[in-house]
């Protein structure tokens, strides 16, 4: 058959479509050893090569891109599909928009793994290792749920009424995860607000105490005394009053209250106190060697003259092993002093009789 007799038949058009069809995997070619060489010279200028891993992502929807223009390009030229263009072209178009979408999914998916591989691990908050692979998934269900309402809209379906249905069915199912989403937002603040994290001993206002074993998003976990877990939703957490024993510095402050009967000498009730409390702290690895220990009488009390005493402690169980140990040696060497610390003491004074009255 004759190039003519091949023309008048209507094939000349495909024979051309077919070859800018052929040419494009070869234009892919060029691209993709482009995209290598780009990459290899990114890896050395941007830090920690990001430039490089941000363009190999994307590597495969741009070769996918160029011959799928080419295949477009080629179609043009045929002719028996002259009666189709619209349906061609909105085929492409939704071609164009997976590509797309699959460019920005695997994109924003590489370029948060590299963050977490490589400034996540570097930060002191475990905030961003927590989040971002919840917000890698969310990305990627968000760029997909764009691209088919796009698709749907490209296809010519009224995407209105499938928003306001969505609308709709969204408000319900917001309305029946209300307390699921309620300890989500406040899981998100209580991980990005970094007051308490695993390993810090807490107590809740009116509630349980114990160490922090997991902050997670709808829930966090402590172990108490008794070494049960007590699983917490953040949103109780989130709008209670906390006490971390862990911060702003481990150390906790002891006031050790006491007191002496009103017969004894002051300045040695003083004397022996810091004595014992400075034995203390010198032979008490719980306790804080760099503190000195305060001393002070604080009132008249019913049976004693009463006092305190301030040391600190390593953490919050140093605190009760420090003031075991202290409450002990001052019992003991009050004993061996002599200074007493009287039980509840009621003196009873008689007044006179008034004149007149019987005996």
């Amino acid at each position: 058959m004759s190039w003519e007799t091949f023309s008048n038949a209507g094939y000349e058009g495909a024979v051309i479509g077919g070859v800018i069809f052929l040419m494009s995997f070869a234009v892919a070619a060029v691209v993709a050893l482009v995209v290598k060489v780009a990459a290899a010279r990114l890896d050395t200028s941007t830090p920690y090569g990001i430039g490089g891993v941000a363009l190999r992502s994307v590597r495969n929807s741009l070769l996918a891109f160029v011959v799928v223009i080419g295949a477009y390009v080629g179609l043009g030229f045929v002719e028996q599909l002259d009666h189709h263009r619209a349906d061609v072209q909105r085929v492409f178009s939704v071609l164009g928009i997976l590509i797309g979408a699959h460019a920005l999914s695997a994109g924003s998916s590489v370029t948060l793994n590299w963050y977490m591989a490589n400034i996540a691990v570097r930060t002191e908050t475990t905030f961003d290792d927590r989040s971002l692979p919840l917000l890698r998934r969310f990305l990627r269900v968000f760029v997909y749920g764009l691209a088919l309402v796009l698709i749907l809209d490209t296809l010519g379906y009224s995407i209105g009424l499938l928003l306001g249905g969505l609308g709709i069915t969204g408000l319900a199912v917001a309305l029946a995860l209300q307390p699921t989403l309620t300890n989500y937002f406040a899981g998100t603040y209580v991980m990005s607000d970094q007051a308490i994290k695993p390993g810090d001993y807490i107590e809740l206002q009116g509630g349980p105490a114990g160490y922090v074993v997991d902050v997670g998003w709808r829930t966090t976990k402590i172990r108490t005394w008794l070494n049960t877990l007590v699983i917490i939703p953040n949103a109780v957490m989130a709008d209670t009053i906390i006490t971390n024993y862990q911060g702003p510095d481990p150390a906790l402050n002891i006031l050790i209250y006491g007191g002496v009967s009103y017969s004894s000498d002051l300045q040695q009730v003083q004397d022996v106190s810091l004595d014992v409390t400075r034995a203390v702290i010198a032979d008490n690895d719980e306790a804080v060697k760099s503190m000195e220990p305060w001393f002070g009488f604080d009132s008249f009390g019913d049976s004693n003259i009463n006092f305190w005493i301030f040391l600190q402690a390593t953490d919050r169980v140093g605190s009760f092993v420090v003031t075991n140990d202290l409450i002990k040696r001052l019992h003991a060497r009050f004993a061996t002093e002599g200074i007493e610390i009287n039980y509840p003491v009621r003196k009873i004074v008689f007044g006179e009789e008034p004149p007149g009255a019987s005996s």
